[in-house]
């Protein structure tokens, strides 16, 4: 499987927070194995087309929260996550993505139902990854 991590840079996210988030999702995902290297912040910098500071900051703030971890003179890789801490993870960025849903449907005026339908209609309509 192959990650590939796509940023906004016009967005109104800061991008380190894109790169965060993206990297979260790559590892809840199982995108991102354990264990698994990612690329330098320079080789990252690079294919993004981003300051290598802000690909740091992103990187230190995941070094902090445990999900990568640094070995010095090898590079950055992904922490070494039991089932249950990659499950945690995954719930918790499912979270977050209903939460943003739930907050533009009650702004758009949907009931719980509609925004259920709603979800529903596109599950089905997703293909599997």
């Amino acid at each position: 499987m192959t990650f590939e991590l796509r940023i906004e840079p016009a967005g109104p996210v800061p991008i380190w927070r894109q790169i965060e988030d993206g990297i979260r999702r790559g590892v809840a995902s199982g995108e991102l194995a354990p264990g698994g290297a990612v690329p330098s912040v320079r080789e990252l910098a690079v294919a993004l087309r981003v300051n290598p500071a802000t690909v740091a900051k992103a990187y230190r703030r995941l070094v902090d929260s445990g999900i990568l971890m640094v070995r010095r003179g090898e590079g950055t890789y992904v922490t070494e996550l039991n089932e249950n801490e990659v499950a945690v993870l995954r719930d918790h960025e499912l979270l977050h993505a209903a939460r943003g849903f739930a907050h533009a449907a009650k702004a758009l005026g949907a009931s719980p139902e509609d925004a259920a339908d709603l979800v529903t209609r596109v599950w089905e309509e997703t293909p599997d990854a």
